[in-house]
């Protein structure tokens, strides 16, 4: 049960809240804290790529792995997201792209704990660990250029990624809703 695989999932759970306090405005983050947050940010999703690509190579893919690291996904995106919103680092019309993401985040957790009860497995799908991946990078980008104003680029290309994570978000959700709900009688 306590795999390197499985211990880099429940690091990545429990630097959540750690994350969370480098991103809170007290008054409000600094460019250090930024920087904290993007380095801790990346170590996340280092784990993310690695905890999957161990478990695959040892041969100790577990359920508790398999059960965890879509959560730990999770967490860590909504986490970010909210806090990105509340200190307005994502507003405006970008706001809507942070709601399609979490809004099909639950969706897709609720769908899959309906199917689960019903026994029936809903895979994550290629495209879906694309959505991550644009997700990964959007929010990351964000998170780094408040770390360096003068390199307003890459919050552009932060909120520009969030904007094509939302997209895929919207596909991937729609693919398994439709999926889903095939299997709803």
């Amino acid at each position: 049960m306590l795999t390197l695989p499985n211990i880099l999932t429940l690091s990545r759970i429990l630097a959540v809240p750690i994350l969370v306090f480098l991103l809170w405005p007290a008054p409000e983050p600094t460019r250090f804290d930024y920087a904290m947050a993007f380095g801790l940010y990346a170590l996340m999703a280092i784990t993310d790529y690695f905890d999957g690509y161990l478990a695959r190579a040892q041969g100790t893919v577990s359920k508790l792995g398999v059960f965890l690291d879509p959560i730990a996904d999770k967490i860590m995106i909504a986490a970010v997201i909210l806090m990105l919103v509340f200190t307005r680092d994502v507003s405006g019309f970008a706001t809507i792209a942070a709601l399609i993401i979490l809004l099909r985040e639950i969706a897709v957790s609720g769908l899959r704990e309906f199917l689960a009860g019903i026994q029936v497995s809903l895979p994550v799908s290629q495209l879906a660990k694309w959505k991550t991946t644009f997700q990964i990078i959007s929010l990351g980008a964000i998170i780094l250029g408040n770390a360096a104003p003068g390199w307003g680029w890459i919050e552009q290309i932060g909120l520009f990624s969030l904007w094509a994570a939302a997209a895929l978000t919207l596909i991937t959700g729609w693919d398994y809703l439709r999926v889903g709900i095939k299997h709803m009688d």
